[in-house]
């Protein structure tokens, strides 16, 4: 009973080991593709517009205050105040085009018929939960999105963990303002 014991307890401190270091290995085999975006993140962060003024306002929700993207509206959102603005439980439709750092472009709602892409934010990756919701109908931004509040360490499709990644997002409609799950 001791050997099994002992067997078993090897067997779970081999497999914590064999995890921890493929963790590792992740960090370590994209170390130089995540300093890059955390470069590329940092020089977005430091743009300017003509006037001096910053290209990219960081917007970090109250509801998750240690996470934030950059964001730029393209449209004067005066005209937008008062158009309504989804919840991350609400069903939207956007058009949008997404590439990474190295301008790769990896995913547009334009290859569709009506390029409108509807959903519900909670569906999506936390930096499009995050920039929706500061969105009313009718407003075109661009939203820089830091690889931890994108897929993080994780790969999707042709992203690669710890990838910055680039959205124009333009809100179209909140096709049902829902209030819960």
């Amino acid at each position: 009973m001791k050997k099994l014991f002992a067997i078993s307890a090897l067997a779970v401190a081999l497999l914590s080991l064999s995890t921890a270091c493929e963790k590792e290995s992740t960090w370590d085999t994209y170390k130089e593709w995540r300093e890059t975006n955390d470069a590329f993140l940092s020089e977005q962060a430091l743009l300017k517009n003509e006037d001096g003024s910053p290209f990219y306002s960081k917007l970090t929700p109250s509801w998750y205050p240690s996470s934030g993207v950059l964001i730029h509206y393209f449209n004067d959102r005066s005209l937008t105040e008062g158009n309504l603005t989804p919840l991350v439980t609400s069903t939207v439709s956007v058009k949008y085009k997404g590439w990474m750092c190295n301008d790769y472009a990896f995913d547009s709602s334009y290859t569709a018929v009506d390029s409108l892409f509807t959903f519900r934010p909670t569906e999506t990756i936390v930096g499009w939960q995050i920039a929706l919701t500061d969105m009313n109908v009718g407003d075109s931004a661009r939203v820089v999105i830091p690889w931890a509040e994108g897929y993080g360490t994780e790969s999707s499709g042709a992203i690669l963990p710890f990838s910055t990644l680039v959205f124009d997002i333009k809100l179209v409609d909140v096709v049902a303002y829902e209030t819960s799950n």
